[in-house]
Parts: structure tokens; C-alpha cells; sequence
């Protein structure tokens, strides 16, 4: 029985460590043929020297157990890197039919104490970096569908955040960053699907280098047969979605948004119209809209967003 991925080739970004490793080799396990990608920086805030030596390991690792991987060191919130990136897929595998993207750094801060540079750095590894392989990736896949007269295989799977739906007071240029993602995968979902591409965007929770002090508070399994047990926030709950959203089985699933974490995957609806006031003049007045609008929220409860914190409570059950 032939595997889902098999014949299938893979871009997975940040993939030296954590999610992304995860998610490498269960894209490998399935069949991919994989592209490990990994800046190599040891700081989770992108400070330290850039080393090849995650992607290489990982890449290593997949090839050990028999299946196909190259490794790439380069800088995905590079331009030309980017593009370096899906053709070195291209060259070693033929052509490129899955990207995930999962590279991204952290830098925190209220927004009133970030700098410029905290901000800037944090938008260019995810919300740029994210756009540069789809770029590229993109142009790849309609180049093919073009030349075949027919729509190809097409798979992207982008990495948002919890922080950009619940709103993370800490993390202004990360929730931006995460929120940014998500508009991209709606409107790459829109514009690649006659191509034959789905575009989907997952917001993971899981314990790696960069959130390790964020869930400093969920313990992992402890007692007898602990060690047989999967912690609740491993990267291993996170890669099979990911598989699956990768897979043929999931041609319908266009221009989504789930999360997913230990055991759990919510489907997230979209933004639904929860009122809407119409003006008996030409154009509103102040006093119209306060009319309006200051009784409408009177009752609501203090703290009510945009934001739906509510997902921060989603569980296994």
C-alpha cells in the first residue's frame, strides 16, 4: 500500500528544531521527499551565529530511515534566499509540492517599551518570510499548471498563532505577525486555488525552544509509565494535521484556519456580522452613532474584544 505523500516533495522552513522538525519527519514518514530549511541561529529571539548543523541533522536523520531530505541553511526572510530555497527543491526532487511554513523568531515586549527594531525583525522572519516562499513556491506552481494546460498539485500549510486570535498583551509585533499570516493564506487560498494549491493556516500550541517559559506551568506527564506517555504540548500532536493538511485526502480544505494541540483540533469559523446600523440620513451624524452604537455596547461584558480568548481554553476532552 503506497504511502499519502509518496512522490510528493516538501519545503519545511524552521524545520532544524522544535515544530518544524516535527513536522519534517512526519511530512518524510508519510512519503515526502523533504527540504529541511533552518537559519541555524541558536537564540530564539534570531541572535547568535547561523549554523547548518540543525538542518543537516534532521535532514540526516530522515535519510537514516530510509528516506529522502536535503538540508538548507539560508535565511527565508531573504528574498533571494527564498528563492534558493524552492529551487533547491526543484533541482533535487523535479518540482515542488508541499510548503510549510514555520520559521519565525520572538522578541517581547509591551508595546509601549518595543523598539523599532523588535518590531521589525519579528515581521520580517514571519510575515515576510512567510510571503517570500509563497512567492516563489507560487510562481513554480502556476508556471506548471500553465504549461499543462491543467491544474497541478499544491499544497501550503502556514503557521499563525493563538496569540494573533486571543490577543497576547506582550507579543504586539508577534500577534501582528501571526494576524498578517493569516490574511496572506486567505487571499494565496483565493488566488492559487484554479492552479490546483490549497492554502491553509494552523495556530499550534507546543513546547519548544521558543515558548519553553510560556508553558514553564504545564507539566509534562509525571508518575509511573510517564516515560511512555506524550507530553500534551509535544510538537508530535501538531504534525500529523499538518500531514493531513498535505495530503490529497484534503483537496476541500481551502482558506482555513484550525488549531491544534494535545490531542485536539478546533476548526475556527470566520468572522461572522454580529450587528449592523443603518443611517435615516444621507451620511451619519455624531449624535446618530451615539445614539446608536453607546447602547449596543452598554451591556457588553467589560473586556469583550475582537479578540476570542475563548480558544486559550480549547482541551483535549
Amino acid at each position: 500500500m503506497s504511502l499519502p505523500l509518496e512522490g510528493r516533495s516538501a519545503i519545511v522552513t524552521g524545520a532544524g528544531r522544535g515544530l518544524g522538525r516535527a513536522e519534517a519527519l512526519e511530512l518524510a514518514r508519510l512519503g515526502a521527499a523533504v527540504v529541511v530549511n533552518d537559519f541555524g541561529q541558536p537564540g530564539r529571539d534570531g541572535s547568535g551565529a547561523a549554523s547548518a548543523t540543525p538542518a543537516e541533522e534532521v535532514a540526516a536523520g530522515i535519510r537514516a530511515a530510509g528516506g529522502r531530505a536535503a538540508a538548507h541553511t539560508g535565511d527565508v526572510a531573504d528574498h533571494q534566499q527564498a528563492r534558493e530555497l524552492v529551487e533547491l527543491a526543484v533541482a533535487e526532487f523535479g518540482q515542488l509540492d508541499i510548503l510549510v511554513n514555520n520559521a519565525g523568531i520572538l522578541r517581547d515586549r509591551m508595546v509601549f517599551s518595543m523598539s523599532e527594531d523588535e518590531w521589525d525583525s519579528v515581521i520580517r522572519v514571519h510575515l515576510k518570510g512567510h510571503f517570500n516562499t509563497t512567492h516563489f513556491a507560487a510562481a513554480h506552481w502556476r508556471a506548471r499548471s500553465k504549461a499543462a494546460d491543467a491544474p497541478v498539485y499544491g499544497r501550503i500549510v502556514n503557521t499563525s498563532s493563538e496569540a494573533f486570535l486571543a490577543g497576547s498583551a506582550g507579543q504586539p509585533n508577534y500577534a501582528a505577525a501571526k494576524g498578517g499570516i493569516v490574511g496572506l493564506t486567505t487571499s494565496t487560498a483565493l488566488a492559487l486555488a484554479k492552479y490546483g494549491v490549497t492554502a491553509n493556516v494552523i495556530c499550534p500550541r507546543a513546547r519548544t525552544r521558543m515558548t519553553a517559559d510560556v508553558f514553564a506551568g504545564f507539566q509534562e506527564p509525571a508518575g509511573d509509565g510517564a516515560e511512555d506517555r506524550l507530553d500534551p504540548l509535544a510538537p508530535e500532536h501538531v504534525a500529523p494535521l499538518v500531514g493531513y493538511l498535505a495530503s490529497p485526502a484534503a483537496a476541500r480544505v481551502n482558506g482555513q484556519l484550525l488549531v491544534v494541540h494535545g490531542g485536539m483540533v478546533a476548526v475556527v469559523e470566520r468572522p461572522r456580522v454580529a450587528a449592523k446600523f443603518d443611517t435615516k440620513q444621507d451620511a451619519f451624524t455624531y449624535d446618530e452613532l451615539d445614539a446608536l452604537l453607546t447602547p449596543h455596547y452598554a451591556d457588553r461584558p467589560t473586556g469583550e474584544t475582537f479578540a476570542a480568548a475563548e480558544v486559550l481554553g480549547l482541551k483535549h476532552e
